[in-house]
């Protein structure tokens, strides 16, 4: 692959970490901040992030925990509304045209991916990674043109981000063709301890 940089047109793309989900299936806890082969999860995805977007940022409630991370933290624009209120605050904040969004319990996220999703948003309102277990709108690139209508699917009582699939024209990057074999890997993310201890 060529440089994704210059694949995504790295100005025009931003990228954004939603971590503000309350972790109830872990105890609450920040998930994003559990090691995974000597590094914590945020840590790995702000420097893979970093290499496809020129701007980024963490949506969360900013009290200071992600403040040595060197990156902005916003709060949700509309509070209480859960991973789509995160969607909405990262096209809101974002200057970019192409907005990357990404859970924040996904250890393994890796460049070509990323850059893929940059690439096939700039057609339509966004793309979504697709692998056999199905799509993934929390691993995706959104046109901040999108953004009144998840702002309006808020408004309307519809939190589910993969009912966005149909009020957007979204595209898919199949992550096999991208990743080959390393397709459960780059979307294996932490949602439970017992995830955590098949990572180790």
């Amino acid at each position: 692959m060529n440089d994704p940089h210059l694949e995504t047109g790295h100005r025009l793309v931003a990228a954004a970490i939603l971590a503000g989900g309350q972790a109830r299936r872990y105890g609450g806890r920040d998930k994003s901040r559990l090691v995974i082969d000597g590094r914590t999860i945020i840590v790995r995805q702000v420097d893979v992030l970093q290499r496809v977007a020129s701007e980024l940022f963490i949506v969360a409630p900013d009290d200071g925990r992600y403040r040595d991370l060197g990156v902005p933290v916003y709060p949700d624009v509309i509070p209480a509304s859960g991973p789509m209120g995160g969607l909405a605050t990262a096209l809101e904040r974002a200057h970019a045209p192409r907005v990357l969004v990404v859970a924040c319990d996904l250890p393994y996220l890796e460049e070509p991916l990323l850059a893929a999703l940059a690439v096939a948003a700039a057609g339509g309102d966004g793309a979504w990674a697709r692998s056999p277990r199905g799509v993934e709108p929390l691993v995706a690139c959104y046109r901040r043109s999108a953004r009144g209508v998840v702002r309006g699917a808020i408004l309307a009582g519809r939190l589910a981000v993969v009912g966005l699939g149909a009020v957007l024209r979204l595209r898919f990057v199949d992550v096999d063709a991208v990743v080959a074999d390393r397709a459960d890997r780059v979307l294996a993310n932490v949602n439970t301890p017992a995830d955590y201890d098949r990572l180790q």
